[in-house]
């Protein structure tokens, strides 16, 4: 029985059943995913500048640091284009488990890193190559999670579920900062020598969880339908024209999905540029905004909780404008998000440097909260541009090079910026409000694809 076939002839609740389980299920691989990926995000702001880039000017050391937190950056669009190829030649589910498992290695293998009086400058290279790795994962797992929650639901609800896979990304910090920050507890010598290193090996025993779970999923329906009908319309055009001169099936030959999306590179581009601001917010939330608060003599501790409080109250919020992006749209909803940050930067920042825990945590909460009206409807809006055979490749490489160019670079360039402008945060606030309006404009210039048919075999 066909992938649509078969989900046709599930009675309403049932459907609805396998929906929610493969929702959860890319909630949760997402969440470990982030929880990986992020936790070198947290690492690079508050321990490797002491423990990798010992001996320099202290912000000096932090541009170094997130010169290495933006190597995963740069490997997330190639892991988008290799798990993209094979999730729509061979399927979604194959891929979701192979990225939870590099990434999981690379992750555990972080916190076995030795530090610069051991190994000299090979730590930091050792600390890049991991960093590759867990890009190259990070890059597969985000397109294939979207997909399958967008693939399994109802026409209507694509927002409301894909939003779940973005809302992996602020659990998984949540997660990460509050391990940390426990491990932070600890007397600074003992923390920078080893106890900023369990939360990384904590790695492996999430990916025995997440692996337990990704396999008991389904594929994606719309894909297997797909898949199966460009078998049975090449076989029958081979059938007609006798091309293999037996009158039985020719091979299946199906072009790279990667050369369908570069033959329409304008909805490449103008993907990537509508979701560059928000992750540029996003990660200066993560990374500099935590780093200025501390410098400003905010307890190390105390910041990194009051992150993760406000990276918990913002999961609601994700799935709440991905919801809403279902009934007004999925532009309006990520236009008004970045309208609201750009007027937010400057409150931001004075409460930031108030050295006051609950301060602090208000500018977080509210930046989080802004940010999620962007973030919950931006799954849905980047895989709804691309058809059924290069959705996977599509939305992975427009997502991922929205981060590279949004995220990769940003941490290192703000702190450049600071540093270079006396520590004054108006440069970084024009930088950022600079970023929010090109995103707005792209955002305005791409089509509105809540109502696109995704059962369509279309670039």
């Amino acid at each position: 029985m066909s992938g649509l076939t078969q989900l046709q002839a599930m009675g309403t609740a049932e459907r609805r059943k396998e929906a929610r389980t493969v929702i959860a299920s890319s909630y949760l691989g997402s969440t470990i995913e982030y929880y990986d990926f992020l936790l070198y995000a947290t690492a690079a702001a508050v321990v490797f500048p002491k423990v990798f880039f010992s001996g320099m000017d202290d912000w000096v050391g932090v541009v170094a640091a997130y010169g290495t937190f933006a190597a995963g950056y740069v490997a997330r669009p190639l892991g988008g284009i290799i798990f993209g190829h094979f999730g729509d030649k061979l399927g979604r589910k194959g891929m979701l488990i192979v990225s939870m498992l590099v990434m999981g290695v690379a992750s555990t293998l972080i916190g076995l890193v030795p530090d610069a009086s051991v190994a000299g400058p090979w730590g930091a290279v050792m600390l890049v190559v991991l960093r590759v790795f867990q890009g190259i994962a990070v890059g597969g797992e985000w397109g294939g999670a979207a997909l399958m929650a967008l693939e399994h639901s109802e026409s209507g609800k694509r927002g409301f579920a894909a939003s779940f896979v973005n809302a992996g990304a602020p659990t998984g910090a949540v997660l990460g900062t509050f391990i940390m920050g426990a491990f932070s507890s600890l007397p600074n010598d003992q923390f920078l020598a080893w106890g900023w290193r369990v939360p990384f090996l904590l790695s492996f025993v999430l990916l025995g969880v997440g692996m337990f779970v990704r396999l008991k999923v389904s594929e994606s329906p719309i894909f297997k339908a797909a898949l199966e009908q460009e078998k049975r319309e090449q076989a029958e055009g081979a059938r007609a024209e006798g091309t293999n001169g037996t009158g039985g099936t020719a091979p299946v030959r199906r072009e790279i999905p990667l050369l369908q999306v570069l033959r329409r590179p304008k909805t490449l581009i103008f993907t990537m540029l509508a979701g560059a601001a928000g992750f540029a917010l996003q990660v200066v939330l993560a990374t500099f905004a935590v780093t200025f608060a501390v410098s400003k003599g905010a307890d190390r501790q105390g910041v990194l909780y009051a992150y993760a409080a406000a990276s918990l109250v913002s999961i609601v919020f994700v799935v709440l404008g991905g919801r809403l992006s279902d009934k007004l749209g999925r532009r309006p909803v990520m236009v008004g998000g970045l309208v609201l940050f750009i007027a937010y930067l400057v409150p931001m920042f004075q409460l930031l440097s108030s050295n006051n825990i609950m301060l602090i945590f208000v500018a977080f909460a509210v930046g989080l909260m802004i940010h999620s009206t962007l973030f919950g409807p931006l799954a849905a809006f980047v895989s709804e541009q691309f058809g059924t055979t290069s959705r996977y490749t599509g939305a992975s490489l427009g997502y991922q090079l929205a981060t590279l160019l949004g995220a990769g670079f940003t941490p290192g360039i703000v702190a450049q910026i600071f540093k270079d402008s006396g520590q004054n945060t108006g440069s970084v606030v024009w930088y950022l409000a600079i970023m929010s309006v090109v995103s707005i404009v792209f955002i305005l210039l791409t089509r509105e694809p809540k109502n696109n048919d995704l059962q369509t075999v279309r670039l």
